[in-house]
């Protein structure tokens, strides 16, 4: 199964964004290392993708398991080249009713499962002496605090802030690190907000749904590919001179 070629481990792949990326990443020649918390979700997702693909239960929380699944990718292909840490969670409520359990849980995956999956491919990365490329998914919440989402905005805000100071660590040894910040993406982590917030606000998940789309001057919702896209192109040589970037993937919602 192995190959000469590049290698993309994504995790949070099953569905989403994460599964168009790896789709995406397949499509440019890339063997793919698919995880996801559930190996038959995983699998079943691994058999979408037409390329050489590996699906592997991981638990972005749990730094053993990351582990395994960089050695078992390596065993496999030879050697991971790209990670995309994507793996991600949210919930709805307004600040003051926040529990510390509220907080935990986004911070635990969003920032903890990069953390832990970052470090991990940089020692393979440096271990291999491979100029590898990290790609983190952030958020449009990550550059500008959304109502509702307090405790997903700072979980998402120290993703970015994480994304930049490890590129500068480590830009001399040939390895970038950027991040997506998506918009209104039309994935199953999005209906469930809609529908949360619709309860909240009193008013109807249609009207919500319409709100985003209002909001976005390219006029349409967003797609999980507009972002696998722009996180393939990221990975590539095309982007070799970008470190430390939070590229806004949203169709105009945030300009800055």
């Amino acid at each position: 199964m192995g190959t000469f070629q590049r290698t993309a481990l994504i995790t949070g792949g099953a569905t989403g964004i994460g599964l168009a990326s790896a789709q995406a990443f397949s499509k440019a020649g890339y063997n793919v290392v698919l995880t996801d918390l559930e190996q038959k979700v995983v699998q079943d997702a691994a058999n979408t993708i037409k390329g050489p693909t590996l699906a592997i239960k991981l638990d972005v929380c749990d730094q053993t398991s990351i582990y395994v699944a960089f050695e078992e990718g390596e065993r496999v292909f030879g050697q991971i080249d790209v990670l995309h840490a994507n793996a991600g969670v949210s919930s709805m409520k307004r600040a003051l009713d926040l529990t510390e359990e509220d907080w935990d849980f986004n911070f635990n995956v969003n920032a903890k499962g990069v953390f832990l999956s970052n470090q991990a491919a940089i020692r393979h990365f440096l271990k291999h002496q491979n100029k590898g490329v990290i790609v983190n998914t952030a958020s449009l919440a990550a550059k500008v605090g959304a109502p509702l989402l307090a405790h997903y905005s700072a979980s998402k805000f120290a993703v970015l802030g994480w994304t930049q100071s490890l590129a500068r660590e480590h830009a001399g040894d040939g390895i970038r690190v950027n991040a997506v910040c998506p918009g209104f993406v039309k994935t199953g982590m999005q209906d469930r907000e809609v529908k949360w917030e619709a309860d909240l606000l009193g008013s109807t998940p249609s009207d919500v749904f319409q709100s985003y789309i209002d909001q976005t001057p390219l006029g349409r919702i967003e797609t999980a590919e507009d972002v696998a896209d722009v996180v393939v192109f990221l990975a590539s040589d095309k982007a070799r001179f970008m470190t430390g970037q939070g590229i806004n993937v949203t169709g105009g919602v945030y300009m800055g």
